[in-house]
């Protein structure tokens, strides 16, 4: 148990942002969205963005710190279910042609795809999938691991290599992620997440001690769980 709860812990990770983008320096990148004021510190509203997920029976934290800037690189499309896996694939290879052409994406990147949930949902996936799996890890579900290969493969198809040059190693690697969704449509999110894969994870114990490690261990068997129990 955390003292204090979740508003102490949210305000010590805002504290520590301040004290991070000074010390280090991070860049101070994040400005009102209408008036484009800095507060130079990157604390704002809903900055920086903190997420949470459970563990049962966990008598640790994990905090994980990911430096991603947010702007391009990722896209969301409402498919319908007669689009399926060939649907999927399009949207893919478009997103990808578009980033590498335009510059919105640094390649070669590591892509996290969500499929599936609400529309707020995919895109999450898409984005935790990029940004807290480690490179090359294979989703448990066997049709989510064929499909990771099969669009690696495409995006490596497609004539861009690094920084949009001509090439074949636009995609290190392809995460996709997956949620149960309604019947009537098929949501999909895409996000790039450059190869330089910026995170740290320290896991806290009760007693003070800190261990850390490169895996963020976001994807437990728990998140992902389905079924009733």
């Amino acid at each position: 148990m955390v003292e204090g709860g979740l508003v102490a812990l949210e305000r010590a990770l805002r504290r520590a942002t301040a004290d991070a983008t000074a010390s280090i320096p991070l860049r101070p990148n994040r400005v009102h969205p209408l008036t484009r004021a800095h507060s130079n510190d990157n604390v704002g509203v809903h900055a920086p963005e903190v997420t949470y997920a459970v563990e049962p029976l966990a008598d640790w934290i994990d905090v994980t710190a990911v430096h991603k800037g947010g702007l391009f690189g990722s896209d969301y499309r409402m498919l319908f279910p007669s689009d399926g896996i060939a649907g999927i694939k399009r949207f893919f290879v478009d997103t990808l042609i578009e980033s590498g052409k335009r510059g919105l994406a640094c390649q070669p990147a590591i892509v996290g795809v969500g499929i599936g949930g609400a529309k707020d949902t995919c895109v999450r996936l898409g984005k935790e999938a990029a940004c807290l799996r480690v490179v090359g890890s294979r989703n448990p579900d066997p049709d989510a691991a064929a499909l990771e290969d099969e669009l690696t493969a495409l995006g490596n198809y497609i004539g861009i290599g690094a920084m949009g040059f001509a090439g074949t190693s636009m995609v290190v690697a392809t995460h996709v992620e997956l949620a149960h969704t309604h019947t009537g449509g098929l949501p999909v999110g895409i996000h790039q997440f450059c190869l330089s894969s910026r995170r740290a994870t320290a896991r806290l114990f009760p007693d003070g001690r800190a261990e850390f490690r490169g895996d963020p261990g976001w994807f437990t068997d728990y998140y992902r769980r389905q079924g009733v129990e």
